[in-house]
């Protein structure tokens, strides 16, 4: 097979060339490509040198790389650049990980032997390297044991299904069996419904022509009806006739007529005696007739009467769908307003983007400026550094060279009575008046011209004095006066300088050098050379003055070596308290130079990698304090505040279990941690947790913290937590599940999707200002005018403040859509007013906008806005204000020390359906308010408060969603007001 190979003897890898192993690879590139996963190569690779950390994060983190295959021939390209070293160690990777490749690249057999290695790694570490890897291998032997046995267990669990399954099969082949047969009947009775349905129809058919035969007869009937009634008309005109003839008759009675009228009385008798025969039968189908007639005048009423009602229902829709089209033909031009206002927004937007990235691309530019700038000054800042260095350095030998001649000049000096100062002063004065002509520039008081004036005409006198006294004679007392006051006049001005303080130190000789009768020198306010007179003076200077202490106010600067700074000194205390000094070994550099427990360290200055740098300690907790004293690798600077009874309190609280260290502060969780094996607290996102020590038993990776109670600050459940640092690599693990998630953070992910629990709060932020959690690292050389370091850091915890507002807040709902439909219902509410907007004069409204007490403007283009002083108005009735605002009035609202309670009701495609009316009332759409909702939920982690939720089920129509804001409101109410400090 191809991918088998019989191993054969071939010639030595040691013995060949680098292009022939390069050859060997080439030829297998395409097996080595596809078999070899470069992360289990690259630590070998490593160990070897032949790839650095730089290669390592382009092979695996590249995005162009985007399979195995792609990477691992990348990292052939970047082996072969190694030359033969790369071979040879990509080769060893083989033997070692890959040995069937190994087999198949080279013929022969790996061997685990130190002879078969090229020596590109030690002895010692291929053996550690080799133990390592066998000990990855058991493991990764014992996790696919644990897997096979796992998938055992998994086919067993299958064979058991797939015999559930063939059950199942053979229950579905008898229901399906049973469901044809059930079929076949209903094909049967539907044919028989079908027989039924002709019988009905012919039914049907024959009822027809019966009801039309009936309707023939009935019309049939109606006629003979008529000439009935016809008859009997006539007969009753006729006997009418017969009884005026009667009445005539008997007026007029003539013998002439007599027979006449007996023959028409006989036939009319006859005809009468016809038509009695005949009565009864015409009665009967006259009466049916009337009967008949009857109905069909009531079913003609009836058909008359459902006419009419479906003539008025018809009348009633045609004039709702005329309303109907009026609302519609209204909406058609309010939608068709919309659109072209919208198309000039986004006209406007599209103008505003355009002149946004000319802004853009013109700050781009000065930014670039800006950069070259900096980067001209600090060019000129180490040129002028080094000649800073030279000239320090000629002046040092300068003063080698008349270190005898002051000798000289000392001994004539001593001789004489009129001088009273020592040469050690002397030259300490001199050297200190040289240098206060280049002090280094710092912001000062204004002063008087004439002060000034004076200022530099004594400063010049002792420019003068100084290059006047190089000379061979001693140079005399008003001289050595006018030196000594200008010299404490630099002092002085020095000591109201907080950043000045690391430029004043030296370097202190190592204890063994010292003179044992040298006694201790006491130090005072008035000046340091005179305790400096008696000792033997520094071997070199370290920057510009030779004071190795100073006093500044309370504060003692003392310079010394801080090789191993914590094993000199422990420390107490934290940013609550302050860092004391609580144990100094004895015999160490620290104790010899005067360092006592109960001192405060305020600050430390030292110097690393050829930069100053000072650690302001004097709010810092412990773990930053004890961070900081690790830095110092040697020489110094502590500044130290005495404060002894402070101290011995601290002690006091220790000693009776009060506190367990000087640390308190209080902090928002931005991730969900469970709880540890040991003492852990289980917190979840947006949790405020008091931390009351940085430190706890010792440990370096974990606080000591506590929840605290909502409405008060009471601490309850108490446990460990990882500190900033470990937080912070969590936060960034937990961010990277979510962007590229594995098996196992899917499934949790479904887990917190069903659970709809927030897990993770990303907050970052820019370093600015003093912050307990960052370790406060400042270059002196920068000083206050650089501008602080550009560097966006993600924060698993931020510091919160608590306030306690005393009037009733503000509220604002969430989502602005549902916000503006809810704000007038709360505020018909008793205790809630809506924030009516107010009319400002262009004076009034430029001053409120410089002064930031306008928060939203009611309408664009005009001076109707809502301002701060109207919220305070309607908080000063004890009620609250509605806000019909967005989320960018709530730092503004901070500002003006007014904290809102800020409500969002989450929305899904089933809440919103409760809303539907509401919605189409205020013209807006279900799609909108979810837009809305989506748009806004993210901009809430922003917030620099906490936020309440409202869950979408909480709730099943208006006004019980009302119901329960108002719980919410009465419950935020009660609570702690935490807030963030402005992190940009």
């Amino acid at each position: 097979m191809a991918g088998e190979c019989v191993p054969c003897e071939g010639p030595d890898l040691k013995d060949m060339s680098e292009e022939e192993l390069w050859d060997l690879i080439n030829d297998n590139r395409h097996r080595i490509s596809l078999g070899v996963r470069p992360c289990i190569l690259i630590p070998y690779l490593r160990q070897a040198r032949v790839l650095t950390e730089m290669d390592e994060d382009e092979i695996l983190s590249c995005h162009n790389l985007t399979n195995r295959s792609m990477r691992t021939s990348f990292m052939l390209d970047l082996l072969r650049t190694q030359g033969r070293n790369g071979a040879v160690a990509l080769l060893e990777g083989l033997m070692i990980h890959y040995s069937t490749l190994y087999t198949q690249v080279t013929g022969h057999k790996p061997s685990t032997e130190p002879s078969r290695f090229s020596g590109l790694i030690k002895y010692s570490e291929l053996t550690e390297y080799l133990v390592r890897a066998v000990t990855g291998m058991q493991k990764e032997l014992q996790e696919a044991r644990g897997e096979a046995s796992r998938m055992t267990t998994r086919c067993t669990s299958l064979e058991s299904e797939i015999q559930q399954m063939i059950e199942q099969e053979e229950k579905s082949r008898c229901v399906q069996s049973e469901t044809e047969r059930m079929r076949r009947h209903l094909c049967s009775l539907q044919r028989e419904v079908t027989k039924l349905k002709d019988e009905k129809c012919d039914l049907y058919m024959r009822y027809t022509a019966a009801v039309e035969d009936k309707s023939a007869t009935n019309k049939r009937l109606h006629d003979l009806n008529l000439q009935v009634y016809q008859l009997q008309t006539e007969l009753q005109k006729v006997q009418i006739e017969n009884e005026f003839q009667k009445q005539r008759s008997l007026r007029r009675a003539s013998l002439a007529e007599m027979p006449h009228l007996k023959e028409e009385i006989q036939r009319l008798r006859c005809e009468l005696h016809k038509a009695e025969k005949m009565d009864p039968a015409h009665q009967d189908i006259l009466a049916r007739d009337l009967a008949e007639a009857i109905d069909s005048q009531v079913e003609l009423a009836e058909q008359l009467r459902r006419y009419r009602e479906e003539n008025e229902q018809l009348l009633a829709e045609k004039q709702g769908l005329t309303d109907q089209k009026e609302c519609l033909s209204l909406q058609v031009q309010q939608l068709t307003l919309e659109c072209n206002m919208q198309q000039q927004k986004s006209a406007m937007i599209h103008k505003q983007m355009n002149e946004l990235q000319a802004e853009r691309d013109q700050a781009y530019q000065s930014r670039d400026e800006a950069q070259a700038m900096i980067a001209r000054i600090l060019a000129e800042k180490d040129t002028l550094r080094c000649q800073l260095v030279e000239l320090q350095e000629k002046v040092f030998s300068l003063q080698a060279k008349r270190r005898p001649r002051r000798q000289q000049q000392q001994q004539q000096q001593q001789s004489s009575d009129e001088t009273e100062v020592n040469w050690g002063s002397l030259r300490s004065s001199c050297e200190e008046s040289s240098y206060s002509n280049r002090r280094r520039l710092c912001r000062m008081d204004a002063i008087n011209p004439l002060s000034l004036s004076s200022c530099q005409s004594e400063s010049e006198d002792a420019t003068v004095s100084s290059v006047r006294s190089r000379n061979a004679e001693p140079p005399s007392p008003d001289s050595l006066r006018r030196r000594a006051d200008s010299l404490h006049e630099g002092s002085s001005v020095e000591t109201a300088e907080t950043d000045s303080l690391s430029d004043d130190f030296v370097f202190l000789p190592h204890v063994g050098t010292e003179d044992t009768h040298t006694p201790r020198p006491v130090y005072s306010k008035e000046s340091t050379s005179d305790s400096l007179s008696k000792t033997t003076p520094p071997p070199f200077l370290l920057r510009s003055r030779p004071k190795a202490i100073r006093i500044s106010g309370r504060v003692l600067s003392i310079s010394f070596q801080g090789e191993a700074l914590l094993s000199q000194l422990a420390v107490v205390g934290g940013n609550k308290t302050g860092v004391f000094v609580h144990q100094v070994t004895e015999g160490s550099t620290a104790h010899t130079v005067g360092i006592s427990p109960g001192a405060q360290i305020v600050q430390v200055n030292y110097e690393q990698n050829q930069k100053a740098l000072r650690m302001v300690l004097e709010d810092s907790t412990l773990e930053e304090a004890m961070w900081a004293l690790g830095q110092v690798t040697g020489l110094c600077t502590l500044s130290l505040r005495p404060r002894q009874d402070d101290y011995e309190a601290l002690l006091q609280q220790l000693h009776n279990s009060e506190i367990s260290s000087g640390d308190s502060f209080y902090v928002r969780v931005n991730l969900t941690l469970p709880a540890g094996p040991s003492a852990g607290l289980a917190v979840t996102c947006n949790d405020i947790l008091h931390v009351t020590n940085t430190r706890p038993g010792g440990t370096e990776d974990s606080w000591y913290a506590s929840q605290v109670h909502p409405c008060r600050l009471l601490d309850l459940q108490s446990g460990t937590v990882p500190n900033y640092y470990r937080a912070q690599g969590l936060l960034i693990q937990a961010i990277e599940n979510m962007s590229f998630p594995t098996k196992k953070s899917r499934k949790a992910g479904r887990l917190v999707s069903q659970t709809k629990e927030k897990t993770v709060r990303i907050v970052s932020t820019v370093h600015q200002g003093r912050n307990p959690l960052w370790v406060s690292v400042e270059d002196e050389k920068s000083g206050d005018t650089t501008a602080p370091k550009s560097g966006v850091t993600i924060m698993p915890y931020t510091l919160v403040s608590p306030h306690y507002p005393p009037v009733c807040r503000p509220v604002l709902l969430l989502p602005t859509v549902l916000g503006r439909i809810l704000d007038k219902k709360l505020a018909e509410w008793q205790g809630f007013q809506l924030c009516e907007p107010e009319m400002l004069s262009a004076c009034e409204h430029a001053a409120q906008l410089q002064r930031s007490e306008i928060l939203e403007e009611s309408e664009q283009g005009t001076h109707c806005c809502y301002t701060l002083q109207g919220v305070e108005k309607v908080m000063k009735k004890g009620i609250h204000c509605v806000l019909p605002l967005g989320l960018d009035c709530v730092r503004r609202l901070h500002r003006g020390n007014i904290f809102p309670i800020i409500i969002f009701i989450s929305q899904s495609a089933r809440s919103t359906r409760k809303l539907r009316s509401k919605l189409h009332r205020h013209s807006q759409s279900e799609e909108q308010l979810l837009a809305c909702s989506r748009s806004e939920e993210p901009l809430l982690d922003k917030l620099p408060c906490l936020y309440r939720r409202v869950a979408p089920d909480s709730w099943c129509d208006q006004t019980s969603l009302l119901t329960h804001l108002r719980t919410i409101i009465w419950e935020e109410q009660k609570k702690i007001v935490w807030v963030e400090p402005d992190l940009w």
